[in-house]
């Protein structure tokens, strides 16, 4: 009698065989290297914050942590005489330029995008080329410009310099040439005029990208201080950035000055709150292009 012996089937060996162990260490060294990083970089604002909130004249960081926090610098700093009067400086500047750039970067965006004419490449790099200048290096010519047009100490004056942004047509042309032409073509089948294309097609499909250059543009004009420091030289048409560099000259207490700073973070706080839906849509977006 002999005994012959079956091998396994396939089957039976992918069966038999146990998977090889898997090691891993899960993903707490990264949630914990992320939260490190994460409490290093808000740990300037949570410094700011405790000495706004100490009493004047106490031990505050490092030294010595307040045993009391109170809200008397921050009253006092909004009851100054030129403190309100230049935030609202800082919020006309910024929300003015915002909307002005933001009409104008999406119709630069989409003419350089989905129109042709003569000389579009070459005026869209001669343009994109101004990005490699310096503000400083322009900062004279602008201001004897802007001095000899009796710009001095007005809005118009403080706004208007800023408003050619060609990072802001850049993103906006960027963003516009990765939609579909056949949206532009059958729109204008239908009889649809050029303002009507950018009104009913390219400003909805392009909103995440101007929220986000929106956030950019308030955050650029509401911390500017260079141009604001030049144009504006009246204590009545500073910015909140160049007010509060005058305070330091003065004998303002330490706690005085990080309640003016935390109440100036407020408005970027706030602004990146609302439209932070917007932000990461435009990320998404951008990563599925």
């Amino acid at each position: 009698m002999t005994i012959t012996a079956s091998r396994p089937t396939a089957t039976e060996k992918r069966k038999t065989a146990a998977p090889a162990p898997r090691r891993t260490f899960g993903k707490w060294p990264l949630t914990l290297l992320l939260g490190l990083v994460s409490l290093l970089t808000v740990s300037p604002f949570l410094v700011m914050l405790v000495v706004a909130l100490s009493p004047a004249g106490s031990p505050t960081v490092p030294a010595q942590w307040p045993s009391e926090l109170t809200f008397d610098n921050l009253v006092r700093t909004l009851s100054a005489s030129g403190f309100l009067g230049w935030t609202m400086n800082s919020l006309i500047y910024a929300l003015v330029s915002v909307v002005i750039i933001l009409i104008t970067a999406s119709m630069a965006g989409y003419a350089f995008a989905k129109k042709r004419f003569p000389g579009r490449d070459a005026l869209l790099w001669a343009f994109l080329a101004t990005m490699m200048v310096p503000f400083q290096a322009t900062l004279i010519p602008t201001f004897v410009l802007v001095s000899d047009l009796g710009g001095i100490d007005t809005y118009w004056g403080l706004i208007v310099p800023t408003l050619a942004s060609s990072q802001a047509v850049f993103l906006m042309r960027q963003f516009i040439k990765d939609l579909p032409d056949e949206l532009f073509d059958a729109a204008r089948v239908d009889g649809a005029s050029e303002w009507l294309v950018y009104w009913r097609i390219v400003v909805p499909l392009t909103k995440p990208i101007l929220a986000t250059l929106g956030v950019f543009v308030f955050l650029w004009h509401w911390n500017d201080f260079l141009w604001p420091l030049v144009a504006a030289q009246g204590d009545a048409m500073r910015t909140l950035t160049v007010g509060l560099t005058t305070l330091r000259g003065e004998e303002v207490p330490l706690a005085v000055l990080m309640a003016s700073a935390t109440i100036s973070v407020l408005p970027c706080l706030l602004v990146f709150a609302l439209l932070q839906r917007y932000l990461v849509n435009s990320i998404a977006m951008t990563g599925l292009k």
